[in-house]
């Protein structure tokens, strides 16, 4: 019997990075839900138990660093949570350290960065 996929829940005010992060991780093997705004994030956790999260940081409706820090001090979610922005990166470690997240990937460096360190932190 096949061990069921992993959950990776994307919040990313853009389409299009959603779409190509998605892209890259269905083909490493995991199961991704997507969400661009607050409302349809809300929805999709009712509905779905991530075992990752990967947020954008500049979002117009809060910093995804605020979200995280919702995410694993109210709301209590165990999951590991992933900053992924163009923000430079001495910023993104300091948002990772001050929110209490588990890391991040800089846009700049592309989306297999990304990718490796989500299998990286819930294997292959």
């Amino acid at each position: 019997m096949a061990e069921p996929k992993k959950t990776v829940v994307l919040f990313d005010d853009s389409p299009l990075v959603l779409e190509a992060v998605e892209a890259a991780l269905v083909a490493r093997g995991f199961l991704v839900r997507a969400a661009e705004t607050i409302g349809e994030l809300d929805r999709l956790l009712a509905s779905s138990t991530p075992d990752l999260f990967v947020l954008d940081v500049q979002m117009p409706e809060a910093f995804g660093d605020d979200v995280g820090e919702v995410l694993r001090v109210v709301r209590k979610y165990e999951a590991p949570i992933l900053l992924y922005s163009s923000v430079d990166s001495a910023e993104l470690a300091r948002r990772v350290e001050a929110a209490k997240l588990d890391g991040y990937a800089s846009k700049d460096e592309g989306v297999d960065v990304l990718v490796n360190k989500v299998v990286e932190l819930l294997g292959p």
